[in-house]
């Protein structure tokens, strides 16, 4: 089970960390990461960490995003800096083990101009 928690509702500029805890340890997961899906859009990969710390972002949060994990805690953090309107989306945590993928449930962000 995953609970993610975080957001809220910030000004164009500002940042907001948005948390992800796992019910059972986050060792045997071959993903964890951050996708997002804004009004009458898809959803997408925000970014994700991979069991061995590589981790991926998608081109439009690139510098702006950092995906972390703290193994200790099973939990996995999304830090998003400098915010945009665009950003505004529910965000979900997602994971994977082997063939099988879960999903969190949304933490809404809004980003104000």
């Amino acid at each position: 089970q995953l609970q993610a928690s975080g957001g809220g509702l910030v000004q164009a500029g500002g940042s907001l960390r948005l948390s992800c805890a796992a019910s059972g340890s986050i060792f045997s997961l071959s993903f964890m990461g951050w996708y997002r899906q804004a009004p009458g859009k898809q959803r997408e990969l925000v970014a994700l960490i991979t069991s061995a710390g590589s981790t991926n972002y998608a081109d439009s949060v690139k510098g702006r995003f950092t995906v972390s994990r703290d193994t200790a805690r099973n939990t996995v953090y999304l830090q998003t800096n400098s915010l945009k309107p665009e950003d505004t989306a529910v965000y979900y945590c997602a994971a994977a083990r082997g063939t099988d993928f879960f999903w969190g449930q949304g933490t809404l962000v809004t980003v104000s101009s």
